[in-house]
């Protein structure tokens, strides 16, 4: 369904939720997702307080009406902190430092002094009732095709618990996620389209990816807040794929044309649906959600930590290809150097070998399962070079790396008779393809011997 977002007052910004690939923010336990059976577990029910304006947040009021208890489930790589049970720890320094560079990629401003405040969170999901999260950085911007989109606010903060189950009285969570350290970006309500929400998603994405984040599904989260003229603000929660993105805001554009209509409209939080529709979740949280931390001191960032982090920021992917499309490599062998992230070791290898095609096979199609270090690559390129190896054995040689033999074990010719082999199996099985007979003949010898070795013994005799 097609609308005139001009027309019908389209506004939206964007909430970006990621995790970062280190240890806890307030503790040291690991970073660490668990499916076997828990250490033990814990049982809590949670009510809502007032906040620091003296109120108990509309949203806390919804939650506690539903009357549940909580079961926490514990293993080995929790402690105290995430069971509520001891104060968080100092700060985790290396999550810090990597919210400062994303910052610095959002073209933000960097507070000094931070404080760390508790967001009440009164579904279960955090077993103190509360979320750790700190103001870090404000006043940025991105770039996209229609111009600037800003960048109100980056924070940096604890994960939730992750849920297991939930019946009408109890909800079931793990404590592995709990206190994963995020960063929540929050764009400015700039956006005036789906397409625009797209892009920008997908920028955000790009430089959240250069830096040292965790990957894979569920590790970022994206919330899109939308209004038309008439209604009020809806938070939708749960986008997953980018490309359900202008199917679910055109189908909560039709809902809120039907609520501005029956003048119904109220700010709430919806769940996006793998289909596009949305459901409610709750109303939209106040201000009366936000407090003070007061186990955690002021979160002092000096001048010397903010040059330090603004020294050596990550180049983004886009920056990565215009880089290795200048060598005239394979479109297919780019993209993989860009998923493995093997820029850094490429750079390496090329500034001092000119051999740059087969550098990034060696990187990337050549890699055994177990994975041979840049260094004993250097050494195959030298002998390379020194034509004491030949190009068509390097698969070979690095298979045989792996299987822990040294570089001169690995680069001696074995003692295979390939043709007699070849003629054999070609009178045994007659009429195969060459395809075939190649295939049968690798399995055979096993990385013995290279792909064209076989491919010229097949072409003599066929």
């Amino acid at each position: 369904m097609e609308h005139d977002y001009k027309k019908i007052g389209l506004t939206s910004g964007l909430e970006i939720h990621q995790q970062l690939d280190t240890h806890k923010l307030f503790c040291d336990c690991p970073s660490l997702l668990r499916n076997d059976e828990p250490l033990k577990e814990i049982h809590r029910t949670l009510n809502p307080v007032v906040g620091e304006t003296g109120i108990v947040d509309v949203a806390a009021k919804h939650e506690a009406a539903q009357n549940k208890n909580f079961t926490y489930q514990v293993y080995d790589t929790n402690c105290l902190v995430e069971q509520d049970e001891e104060p968080p720890h100092a700060i985790n320094q290396e999550a810090l430092k990597i919210a400062l560079q994303i910052a610095h990629l959002l073209n933000c401003k960097i507070f000094p002094v931070a404080q760390v405040m508790r967001k009440t969170v009164i579904d279960g999901s955090n077993t103190t009732g509360f979320q750790r999260t700190a103001l870090i950085a404000h006043d940025g911007y991105i770039e996209i095709s229609t111009g600037k989109i800003a960048i109100d606010a980056l924070m940096l903060e604890e994960d939730s618990a992750r849920k297991v189950s939930e019946t009408e009285t109890l909800k079931t969570y793990k404590l592995d996620r709990l206190g994963i350290p995020l960063v929540e970006i929050a764009t400015g309500p700039h956006m005036h389209t789906p397409e625009e929400i797209k892009e920008a998603a997908l920028k955000l994405g790009e430089i959240l990816r250069a830096c040292k984040v965790k990957r894979g599904i569920g590790t970022i989260r994206q919330d899109v807040n939308i209004s038309i003229k008439g209604s009020e603000r809806v938070e939708i929660k749960g986008f997953q794929d980018t490309k359900m993105m202008k199917k679910t805001i055109d189908l909560e554009i039709t809902r809120q044309e039907i609520c501005v209509k029956e003048k119904s409209c109220q700010q709430e939080v919806r769940n996006a649906l793998p289909d596009g529709t949305t459901e409610f979740l709750r109303p939209m949280p106040g201000a009366a959600r936000m407090y003070p931390e007061t186990d955690v001191p002021l979160l002092k960032i000096s001048k010397q930590l903010m040059d330090e982090t603004k020294k050596d920021l990550p180049k983004l992917a886009s920056e990565h290809k215009s880089f290795l499309d200048k060598f005239g490599l394979n479109p297919e062998l780019v993209k993989l150097l860009l998923k493995q992230n093997k820029i850094g070791d490429f750079k390496t290898l090329v500034q001092e070998h000119n051999n740059p095609n087969l550098v990034a096979k060696m990187l990337t199609l050549f890699q055994p399962e177990k994975g041979i270090e840049v260094d004993k690559l250097e050494e195959i390129l030298e002998g390379i070079e020194k034509k004491k190896i030949s190009e068509n054995d390097v698969k070979t040689i690095m298979q045989k790396l792996s299987e822990g033999k040294s570089l001169k074990e690995a680069s001696e010719k074995s003692d295979v008779d390939l043709k007699g082999e070849a003629e054999k199996l070609i009178k045994e099985k007659s009429g195969l393809s060459q395809g075939a007979y190649m295939g049968l003949l690798m399995g055979k010898f096993k990385g013995q011997v290279s792909g064209k070795e076989v491919s010229d013994v097949l072409r003599e005799l066929l």
